[in-house]
């Protein structure tokens, strides 16, 4: 289970892939489509550790995307924290915007949602903060 936007969800999401490499799953991307108005937000996009550093994550979210915006989504987005450096560079490299800042909400998340939410992220860095990111879609090309 997944806290964000205040709330505990199923961070696998209704559809997802995976990624491969030599017959050994090495990653995932999963999301979920939103009932009202063309959104959808990645729910989780996850690589080994052994397997990072080898475009996996990019390749993941550019089949998501794809897959989202032959669906018609118009709006994707998702929610990271303040120390995933190395998702906010992949995720701004790939043309996601930062939309929201939700100072605190990792903080009041481990206290009434999740307790188990460290403290320390990545590079020691304390989790506080949520992080919100978008993509505007444009429709696919005509064949």
């Amino acid at each position: 289970m997944q806290a964000r936007r205040g709330e505990l969800i199923d961070a696998l999401g209704e559809a997802g892939a995976l990624a491969e490499v030599e017959g050994s799953t090495v990653g995932l991307v999963a999301g979920r489509l939103e009932a009202a108005g063309g959104e959808a937000e990645i729910t989780i996009l996850a690589v080994e550790e052994g397997a990072r550093g080898r475009g996996i994550g990019r390749a993941l979210l550019d089949t998501a995307v794809e897959a989202l915006r032959a669906a018609g989504v118009r709006r994707a987005w998702l929610v990271t924290t303040n120390d995933n450096l190395t998702a906010l560079r992949l995720y701004q490299r790939a043309g996601w915007r930062l939309a929201a800042l939700r100072p605190g909400a990792v903080d009041e998340a481990r206290r009434t949602l999740k307790p188990s939410i460290p403290a320390l992220g990545d590079d020691g860095i304390p989790i506080r903060d949520e992080l919100e990111l978008e993509l505007v879609l444009e429709p696919p090309l005509p064949a």
